[in-house]
């Protein structure tokens, strides 16, 4: 006899069980099957997203490097025009120093009268003058230097400038060819020459460097930086004897003057003149006292054909002045003030005649940021299309900047603003306004 218990189920209802085990296996499947295609799409955004920011900084970073470039680049003008200003000052010395060698051999003054009134060391700076024979006019070294001069000068504009425009009109191309290679990187898989969908959404390089003519900041800066030299520095000495030459001005010397300067002109173009006078204190009953000039030195380097020396002088001094007196010939020929000026108008006008004018084209153009664009960082945001599992096309966005910091602070403490003649200039990955806007669409 067969017993069943109550809690029992009867063989008809027995095997239930195992289909809805199979309808939950089922459907536990389709969910494994469905998390595990939204983890590949998951994992193909984040790879897509981190190649994504590494395009976008080496972007920014060949933006920085282009910006420094420019800055290098115009630091290399300043330097290019302090070593022409240099230049033109030692071929107004080398002039000087051939005149006084001239005059030294005339003795026109002679030596032993400089020593005398005005100090043995001065007439020792007078004889060595006789070392100096042939530097003036076309001669050796004048030649070199003048040449030199004129390779720097081309240096800047078919060099330096050139380059500055090459960066400038290729930064976009040169970015995008950059960010191409990273995305290839980050997809070896991919064929080599496959060009990816890179699109620029917002980019704000397109004016914000600007050709900048040679008058802003670069001359500001050559200047400043000329101040740090003293060969290029005034040249200006009066030396004074002890005695009394004359009764009816006693007051007044003899005077030995030393004048000389090197100057950028309203034209950005460089010249330097050096001269040196004795001054010998003379008397008449029809003037009074007076400065009778003995010229021993004299040189005048202009750089341009309409520059002017900038000092009382005139254009055809007298060789001599045998045939007429000096005073004279100043009060008939000239406005000279030959009673209480300090300069050296007859050694400055055998400068301007003997003058050799060397080629320059004066200060370059350059590029700067624009003013507007000095308080912004050079920016961009780019957006990126690729296939991703089954088909789907994964969109991603990210966005760099090249930004102007100093590695330390001014001496100053000042906030230094973004320039083109620091270089400064660094990358870094930015938050877009459209950080989140990323999608997986059905192409």
């Amino acid at each position: 006899m067969i017993f069943y218990n109550k809690h029992t189920a009867c063989p008809a209802q027995q095997g239930q069980a195992l289909v809805l085990a199979t309808l939950l296996l089922g459907a536990a499947l389709l969910v494994l099957i469905r998390y595990f295609a939204v983890g590949q799409m998951v994992g193909a955004k984040a790879r897509q997203l981190h190649a994504l920011d590494a395009t976008a900084y080496s972007g920014a970073l060949i933006q920085a490097r282009a910006m420094n470039m420019l800055s290098y680049i115009n630091r290399a003008h300043i330097g290019h025009q302090l070593a022409m200003a240099h230049l033109v000052t030692l071929g107004s010395w080398a002039s000087l120093g051939g005149a006084q060698a001239r005059q030294l051999a005339s003795g026109n003054p002679p030596p032993h009268l400089i020593s005398m009134l005005f100090g043995p060391e001065h007439g020792a700076a007078y004889r060595a003058a006789s070392q100096a024979s042939g530097f003036s006019g076309l001669a050796m070294p004048q030649a070199d230097l003048a040449r030199a001069y004129g390779g720097h000068d081309h240096a800047v504009r078919a060099v330096l400038n050139t380059a500055q425009d090459a960066i400038v009109a290729t930064l976009p191309q040169a970015r995008e060819q950059a960010m191409q290679a990273v995305l290839r990187t980050n997809y070896p898989e991919q064929a080599a020459s496959i060009r990816f969908d890179l699109t620029l959404d917002h980019d704000n390089w397109p004016g914000y460097v600007q050709r900048q003519s040679g008058h802003g900041q670069l001359r500001n800066l050559v200047e400043d930086v000329a101040l740090l030299y003293e060969f290029l520095s005034p040249r200006n000495d009066t030396a004074f004897n002890n005695w009394v030459v004359d009764a009816r001005c006693p007051g007044m010397r003899h005077q030995l003057r030393r004048r000389g300067g090197t100057e950028l002109d309203q034209q950005g173009r460089w010249q330097s003149a050096d001269t040196l006078s004795f001054h010998a204190l003379r008397s008449n009953r029809w003037i009074g006292c007076y400065f009778r000039e003995y010229a021993m030195g004299w040189g005048w380097i202009p750089s341009a054909q309409t520059q002017t020396i900038g000092q009382p002088h005139v254009d055809d001094p007298p060789a001599d002045f045998a045939a007429q007196d000096f005073w004279r010939w100043v009060q008939e020929a000239t406005n000279w003030d030959i009673t209480s000026d300090s300069a050296n108008p007859l050694a400055n006008s055998r400068a301007v005649a003997s003058r050799q004018r060397w080629q320059g084209g004066g200060l370059p153009s350059y590029f700067d940021v624009a003013s507007k664009a000095a308080i912004t960082s050079l920016g961009f945001s780019v957006s990126l299309r690729h296939p991703g599992p089954d088909g789907l096309i994964v969109s991603t966005r990210s966005a760099a900047e090249t930004f102007f910091d100093r590695p330390e602070l001014r001496s100053d403490a000042r906030i230094e603003q973004a320039s083109l003649f620091n270089p400064y200039w660094q990358a870094r990955l930015a938050i877009h306004k459209d950080a989140t806007d990323s999608k997986m669409r059905q192409p």
